[in-house]
Formats: C-alpha cells, sequence, structure tokens
C-alpha cells in the first residue's frame, strides 16, 4: 500500500511539472520532507577552538589526502590550510575549492592566487546572501573518506580568536558522498574565480 501510494505520489509530482511545462510556468517542486538518514559509522573527532588546535588538525587531515580535496570555504585566509591544499595537489591530489564571492578580501584574494597559481581550480559562489559552508571532504570515493565540518572558517581569527568547533568524521563514504554531491551542485551554480 505504501509502495503504491509513493508511486501514485511521484507519477502526480511528474505530471504537475509536465502540466507546468504545458502552461510555460516554471516548475515549482517541494523540496524533499527529510533528508536521508544514514547508519552512523567510522571515527569522529570533536575539536574547539581556541583550545584545540583545529588548524594542525585540519591540515594533517589534507596531508593525508590521496584522490581528491573538495572544500567548500566561507572564508579562506590560513596560510597553513592553504598551503597544505597546494601541497596535497603537489603529490597529485585533485584539489577543488568553492568560496565565498562576498567574502573576497586583501587576504583571501592572496590565498586565491596562491591557489591558482598552483594550478587548484576555484570557483566563487555568488548566488547567496552568505555562501556559509565550512566543509572539506577528503577522498570521498574511498574507505577512509573523511567530512570536516564545522563552525570553524580557515581562517587565523577562527584559531585564535573566536570560540569555534569542528567535527572530522572518517572512515564514512556515504555521509563523504552525500557531503560531495551536495559540493558538485553548488559548483555548478558558481563562477570560476579570475
Amino acid at each position: 500500500m505504501i509502495l503504491a501510494l509513493c508511486r501514485w505520489h511521484q507519477s502526480r509530482r511528474a505530471g504537475l511539472v509536465l502540466l507546468a511545462g504545458l502552461l510555460g510556468a516554471a516548475p515549482v517542486l517541494a523540496k524533499e520532507a527529510s533528508p536521508p538518514v544514514m547508519a552512523a559509522q567510522g571515527t569522529v573527532q570533536a575539536a574547539f577552538a581556541p583550545w584545540d588546535d583545529i588548524e594542525s588538525l585540519i591540515v594533517g587531515q589534507l596531508d593525508s589526502a590521496h584522490r581528491q580535496v573538495l572544500v567548500q570555504a566561507y572564508l579562506l585566509t590560513s596560510r597553513p590550510i592553504t598551503d597544505a591544499l597546494v601541497a596535497a595537489r603537489k603529490r597529485g591530489v585533485d584539489v577543488r575549492v568553492l568560496m565565498d564571492g562576498g567574502q573576497l578580501d586583501k587576504n583571501s584574494t592572496e590565498r586565491l592566487r596562491q591557489l591558482r597559481a598552483a594550478g587548484i581550480p576555484v570557483w566563487l559562489e555568488t548566488d547567496y546572501r552568505n555562501a556559509h559552508n565550512k566543509v572539506i571532504v577528503i577522498d570521498a570515493t574511498l574507505a577512509s573518506a573523511t567530512v570536516i565540518t564545522g563552525s570553524f572558517n580557515f581562517t587565523w581569527s577562527a584559531q585564535h580568536k573566536n570560540a569555534e568547533n569542528i567535527l572530522v568524521l572518517g572512515k564514512n563514504p556515504s555521509l563523504a558522498a552525500r557531503y560531495a554531491a551536495n559540493w558538485q551542485r553548488h559548483r555548478q551554480d558558481a563562477e570560476v574565480a579570475p
């Protein structure tokens, strides 16, 4: 019964999209009621600035990347984190960065130039008032897949002047795949950085 109801809902939704298209209107699709629930797995490491050295924790994770690093940064002015991204690229890791286009200032523009000079593609998100994500996805397709996320901006101030937190969620490929898909969705709407 539930399966039949789901199929009816999907066909009704498809019909509404088709009808909207025939009428020349843009289809309005409802957001999903709730995101998928995933089983907990892997490792979890929590850190809190200014007491824990989050910047070094992130650099250590970047140093262990084998295939790919995807970054979503509201702010990226940290030299050690930028240097670790460049070092990963030099090791042959596919490094890609999304940055909030509205947050470019002297320091973040300098980091942007450093990334671009190393051959790292950078896109600027401009469709949002704030592209406020602070996410790093490392090796999403490997068993060691890691997601780093929390309030911590990738800046000196986040480490030394702010109260911040971060989670390092390791060995969780399904979670990393979901974050990587979200990264890709944002990249499609972003502009290539100059």
